[in-house]
Order: structure tokens, then C-alpha cells, then sequence
């Protein structure tokens, strides 16, 4: 026999529902099983808030959103009649959570998702049985009665010899009146410690969304790694100290029992875990972990170090005591504890900071930096910059001391998330393995896993994905972008995630929205941000008009409407390149660059004069390749002209400082003409050029390749280091 237990976020919608039902089914084939869950991932909290509602008419709501969500999950595991039976099943139990005392409504969350498993197990044609914990866990006085418990649990499965799986609520139990209760948040697991010793089982697997215990949080330390190997005293150590991973009074009846256990990952179960038993440690003085909690009456928090078979508890300690100096934090007293345990009290605010000074003191064997990093998008640019970390990783760590890790991927359909580090030539099969990306869950995953300092990289061209830029930084992450759309909203919605990126501590980092690796923004930004103020910025910015202007000769090379269909298939347009000759492209990027340099500018701002009359926009596409051909006649007089009068015709866009205009300055984007005294004149391809005029200053002036998905990488990965 052989008890797994899956937690909420293991089975928080039919996706994740099918990766257990996969895993469980291969157990079975080796083993009768017992299958223990929690409630889907948030429900418990919504019953909670369903106990407490006084209003009838909310509570109905609140109850109806919360059958919607398991009734979409039976849906899509169930077809036919099995469907059917399964969703009246389903609302027999909200009825009764409907009729519920207060008290009782969070017990029903492990019944909704037990009961699918269970359904569905039997309709994959394994001979299945559905365990009512509230009759087997017994708890006297607030206490589980383990032998009464036991007891009930081995004649449950002793009654039942040819059924291969069974399945049970975690979480719920009964007192001696019979009336239905809780073990506790994180109760599952030890409702899965229990079924274990009870069923006599020879192995218990805790299923999760981390990979085992950890030798610290990763969300506070980006360099924590798995413990392969712990002994029940110290895995209790450290789920008693703040390691949430394991509930601590699961150990209890698996060490009496002797069960070893293995805390492993839903979401990557080629991953061993981490195995707790009673062996004893690898080699003498191991240290397993680093962890905290906080003493919110007492003001304080407590850092806890566990090791296994510790030599020296004096060397320890002055090691703890010196790492936390190194960092400047000033502990609130002296290392305590005994035995393999030792502790230091510190203030809350410096908590974090000291977990992690006291892990690259025991832990962390070279003295480089972890920037842990979760990228959105793997089109041209994504693919490179994953390709580039990959190929610059010593490069960095050698010169930098500090390394790049990507901890999160996403395409437009799927996204990988792995604390541990996806490896760059990974990086496709792992988002061909992927969860589903709609509706936003990459950046969802994101919040919930990622480590405070982390690096989110928007490598999108998405309209919407800025909409939670707030979200990311509120929750301690750092954003650098190559998504001009980001950076191109109406200024106060630019103005307020500036102001957001400040008060939560974090950078938002976006040069290469415009110029690509070109040093322009930062160059705007330290005229703007000192006592040089800026007169004038014009910039040649568009890498389509220019690859496009500057390849046409007139009768003697390609006509204007080739070179457009070429620059259009070598992907350097929009997909209707009427956006670029427009200035659409270019607006975004004058939005971008004038708010660098201190001035409030709206589109509406800006006057816009596109390179083509109204006539070529009012068609469908092909017409308007068909009215640019015709009009090439025209194109050659025109540049003809020019050649007699050696000009050349760039797309300027210009700021120039105005007291009669908006904001003092006056914005336009209109073709010009130029000759060889300025700057971009001698432009060729996709290069760009920007001059900025300031006050005290000569001009500067910034010329250099405006294209190019590595040159964008390139400028990605100097915006994360910086």
C-alpha cells in the first residue's frame, strides 16, 4: 500500500487535474493506492468567505461562482453521461453547502475535489472507492485520536480487498460527537501522515508545486536548491521554524511509524524531491536549511539554520554571527537553540536579508549573484535573449559576479516555470510541455512564484500585457521591456507605473523601445534629470521607413512598392506596413523619448504628416500595393529632384522647445529634406540617428543600428544587469 497526496494548486483545473490523474494511475499500476487531496487551489479561502457572509443574496453569489469553477473542471474531464452524473453530484454538494452552518462551509472543498478524482479514476476503469475522512480521522479534545483513527482506516481498506485505489478528503475529521472539523491549514498532509500509518503503507508522497524542501524559500533566495536527503528531526525543525512546504505535524506518525516520505513536484515529476526518513545524514556537519517567522507580537523575527550531525556548534554560530554582519544587519542577541538547531533573532524589516546572508554563508559555494528572471514572449527577440544568456553565462558570472537564471517562459500559448532554472537549450521542449498561457496564467504563475528582486522581461508585442505591470511591481518584481506599446500609453498611465515601479523599490527598465541597443534614452534621461535641460530632440527612428527610403534610387534600383514587399516579408514592418508609413511606429517612440526628457507629451500632441497621401490608406491591401506601383512615376521625378539639388528625404520626428505650444514644446513627424551637412543624411538600411539638443551642451548626436533581434537581445540583458 502507498498513500500520495496532492495539494490544492496540484489540482486547481482539469489541466492539473489530468497531470495528477496520470500520475496517480501509474502508481496504481505498481501498488494499491490511496490518493489523499486537498481543495482546488483557493477554495478554501472562498468558503471561508462564504461562512462569514451575512448577506443572503452575496453568499449566493459567492457559493454559485464557486460551483461554476468545479462544474468547468467536470466539463472538461468528464464527456456524456459520466458528465451528467458527475455535475449532479457535484450540486447535491452545494446544496448542502448551501444549507450549511457558518462553521462547517470549509469543509467542503476536499469533498468537491475528491469526489471528481474518484469519478473519474473509476472511469479510466480502475476499481475505485471514495473514503469519508469525516468517519475514519476521530479527533478527542481538539487531538487526533491516532488510534481510534488507525484503527478505522485499516478496517476501511481491509474491508474493501479488490478495490486498487482509494480516495480521500484531506483536511476534515470528526470530533467524539461526530461533528465535522479541521486539522488545521495544511491539514492535508497530515490527514496523508495518517492514512499512512493507519494502512500499514510502505511509502507516502506529498505532491506539491515546489521541488521537496528547499535550503531556503526561493522566493527569498533565488539560489535555494532541493535537499535530496533529511531526517525526520530535522525536516520538523525546519517546517516548525517557517518552511512551508511541510505541514509539521506530519512527521509525527510517519517517523512512528518508520515510513519514509518523498516531498516531490506535480509539475515536474521526473524531479526526485526531497526523501525525509530516519537515515542519518550523508556526511557528518551537512547543513540542510535556512528558514524564518515572524513574532508579530514580540516585534521580532526568528532565523533558523538546521544541520544534521554538526561538529561545532561554537564555529557555527560565529559563522552565522559574521555573515549577518557582513551584510550590516544587527542581530537582537546571541545564537541559540541546541543540537543541530540554531537561531537568531533579527528585526522583521531585515528578515528577508538575513535568511539570505546566512545561506551564502552555508550554502552558496561561489560568490556570484542569482538574477532570477521570467520572460514573456519567445518570438525573434525572446528566442535570442534566451539563446544569448545561454552563450554569455560565464562570460558574465566571471566579469559581472552575478548570473542570469530563467526561472520562467512564455510563448503565446504556453508557459514553463522552474525555480530551479530552465537551461536555455531547454527552453522549447519545456514550453512544448507547458501550461496553458490563456488568460493571462503566465503572469499569475509569476506573481505566485516569483522571488522578490526578480526580473520580469516583456519581449511581447502585446496591446494588453502593461495592464498588469502594477500587479508585478507590487509584488516586488522588476520589469525591463522591449515592448514600445508599454511605454506609449496616455501619460498618466505611464506617469503612474513610473510611480509605482518607485514606491515598491523596483526598476522598470525600457531602453530598447527605441534605438534598440543604442545608449539614447539614458542619454535624454541624464540631460533631463540635470541643470542641461533639453531644447530639441530629432530623431530618424524607423527602421522600416528608413530601410525603405534609403534603398530607393529612383529608375535605378528596385521600385518603392518592392522594397516595401521585401521589407515587409524580412519582418521588418507591421503586418499591414501602412502602420509604419503612417508614423504610428514613430509616434510611439517620440511619446517614449519626450517623456524621458521631463515633457508630458499626449499623442493628440503631435502632429503627424504621413509619407503617403490619404488616398493609400483608404483600401484594402492589396489595392494600396496596387496604387503604390502606380504612383512610381511619381517617386522617380521626386527623387530625381533631389539628387540635382543633392538632398535626400528622411522621416524626421522632432520635439523643439515652444512657449506657445502644449507643454512648452511643439511635436511633429513629417518627411524632410536634408543635405549633406546633416546627420541623416548619410543613414543607410535600418540605421538610426537621434540628436539632442541641449541647453549648455553641443548637440549629441547618437547614430548606430536601429534593427536587429540581437542587438535587442543584447540590450535586454544589459537593461537586467545594470
Amino acid at each position: 500500500m502507498q498513500v500520495l497526496k496532492f495539494g490544492g494548486s496540484s489540482v486547481a483545473d482539469a489541466t492539473r487535474m489530468s497531470q495528477v490523474i496520470d500520475i496517480v494511475l501509474a502508481a496504481a499500476a505498481k501498488d494499491r493506492t490511496i490518493v489523499v487531496s486537498s481543495a482546488i487551489s483557493g477554495c478554501t479561502d472562498a468558503l471561508i468567505a462564504i461562512g462569514a457572509e451575512q448577506d443572503p443574496a452575496s453568499r449566493a453569489q459567492q457559493i454559485e461562482a464557486l460551483r461554476r469553477r468545479h462544474h468547468a473542471i467536470a466539463r472538461r474531464l468528464f464527456t456524456g453521461d459520466e458528465r451528467r452524473e458527475m455535475v449532479t453530484e457535484l450540486d447535491t454538494l452545494f446544496a448542502e453547502l448551501a444549507d450549511a452552518e457558518p462553521e462547517a462551509c470549509v469543509t467542503f472543498g476536499e469533498l468537491f475535489s475528491t469526489r471528481i478524482l474518484a469519478r473519474k479514476f473509476a472511469c479510466e476503469d480502475v476499481a475505485t472507492q471514495w473514503l469519508d475522512s469525516r468517519k475514519l480521522v476521530r479527533t478527542l479534545g481538539g487531538v487526533v485520536a491516532e488510534g481510534l483513527t488507525y484503527a478505522n482506516i485499516l478496517a476501511a481498506v481491509q474491508a474493501a480487498p479488490d478495490v486498487r485505489l482509494f480516495v480521500a478528503p484531506g483536511f476534515i475529521a470528526s470530533d467524539g460527537d461526530g461533528k465535522v472539523t479541521t486539522l488545521g491549514r495544511g491539514g492535508s498532509d497530515y490527514s496523508a501522515a495518517l492514512f499512512a500509518a493507519g494502512a500499514r503503507a510502505s511509502a507516502l508522497e506529498i505532491w506539491t508545486d515546489v521541488p521537496g524542501m528547499m535550503t531556503a524559500n526561493p522566493k527569498v533566495v533565488p539560489a535555494a536548491v532541493s535537499i535530496p536527503d533529511i531526517s525526520y528531526n530535522a525536516a520538523l525543525t525546519l517546517a516548525e521554524n517557517g518552511a512551508k512546504v511541510l505541514y509539521a505535524p506530519t512527521v509525527k506518525p510517519a517517523m512512528e511509524a518508520g515510513i519514509a516520505f518523498s516531498i516531490r513536484n506535480t509539475f515536474d515529476p521526473r524531479h526526485p524531491g526531497t526523501l525525509v526518513s530516519g537515515r542519518p545524514a550523508v556526511k557528518e556537519g551537512e547543513w540542510m536549511g535556512v528558514t524564518s517567522r515572524t513574532l508579530a507580537d514580540k516585534g521580532e523575527s526568528v532565523v533558523c539554520l538546521v544541520g544534521e550531525a554538526v561538529a561545532s556548534r561554537a564555529s557555527a554560530s560565529a559563522r552565522m554571527l559574521a555573515a549577518l554582519s557582513e551584510a550590516g544587519i544587527q542581530p537582537l542577541g546571541g545564537v541559540t537553540g541546541e543540537g543541530d538547531a540554531f537561531f537568531i533573532r533579527v528585526r522583521p524589516t531585515v528578515e528577508n536579508a538575513a535568511v539570505g546572508a546566512i545561506h551564502r554563508e552555508f550554502f552558496e559555494h561561489r560568490a556570484v549573484t542569482v538574477i532570477p528572471v521570467f520572460i514573456a514572449g519567445y518570438g525573434a527577440v525572446g528566442h535570442e535573449l534566451v539563446r544569448l544568456i545561454g552563450l554569455s553565462a560565464d562570460r558574465i558570472a566571471t566579469r559581472r559576479g552575478r548570473t542570469i537564471r530563467i526561472m520562467g517562459l512564455s510563448n503565446s500559448t504556453r508557459f514553463a516555470i522552474d525555480l530551479r532554472g530552465i537551461r536555455p537549450e531547454d527552453a522549447e521542449a519545456r514550453l512544448a510541455d507547458g501550461e496553458n498561457a490563456a488568460g493571462g496564467a503566465f503572469i499569475d504563475a509569476v506573481l505566485a512564484a516569483a522571488p522578490r528582486g526578480a526580473v520580469f522581461v516583456d519581449c511581447t508585442n502585446d496591446h494588453h500585457i502593461h495592464e498588469r505591470y502594477a500587479e508585478l511591481f507590487r509584488g516586488g518584481l522588476n520589469i525591463v521591456t522591449s515592448n514600445r506599446r508599454s511605454l506609449s500609453l496616455p501619460f498618466v498611465q505611464y506617469a503612474a507605473l513610473k510611480a509605482e515601479a518607485r514606491q515598491n523599490g523596483a526598476f522598470f527598465r525600457y531602453d530598447t523601445t527605441v534605438g534598440n541597443s543604442l545608449p539614447i534614452l539614458e542619454s535624454i534621461a541624464s540631460d533631463a534629470n540635470c541643470s542641461d535641460s533639453i531644447v530639441s530632440i530629432e530623431a530618424v527612428v524607423s527602421c522600416t521607413l528608413n530601410y525603405i527610403i534609403t534603398g530607393y534610387d529612383g529608375a535605378k534600383r528596385d521600385s518603392l512598392a518592392t522594397l516595401l514587399r521585401r521589407a515587409q516579408d524580412e519582418g521588418l514592418t507591421e503586418a499591414d506596413p501602412r502602420t509604419d508609413l503612417g508614423g504610428k511606429d514613430v509616434l510611439r517612440k517620440l511619446l517614449i523619448l519626450a517623456r524621458e526628457a521631463g515633457v508630458p507629451l499626449e499623442a493628440d500632441d503631435v502632429e503627424i504628416v504621413p509619407m503617403l497621401g490619404p488616398e493609400f490608406f483608404d483600401c484594402p491591401l492589396d489595392a494600396f500595393y496596387e496604387r503604390l506601383a502606380a504612383y512610381e512615376p511619381q517617386f522617380i521625378a521626386r527623387e530625381a529632384e533631389l539628387d540635382a539639388v543633392d538632398q535626400r528625404q528622411r522621416f524626421v520626428a522632432s520635439l523643439r522647445r515652444d512657449s506657445a505650444a502644449p507643454h512648452g514644446y511643439r511635436a511633429e513627424i513629417k518627411m524632410q529634406r536634408v543635405g549633406p551637412d546633416s546627420p541623416f543624411y548619410w543613414i543607410s538600411g535600418t540605421e538610426n540617428v537621434t540628436v539632442v539638443t541641449s541647453e549648455y551642451s553641443a548637440p549629441l548626436v547618437i547614430k548606430g543600428a536601429g534593427e536587429g533581434v540581437r542587438l535587442a537581445a543584447t540590450g535586454i540583458i544589459k537593461d537586467i544587469l545594470m
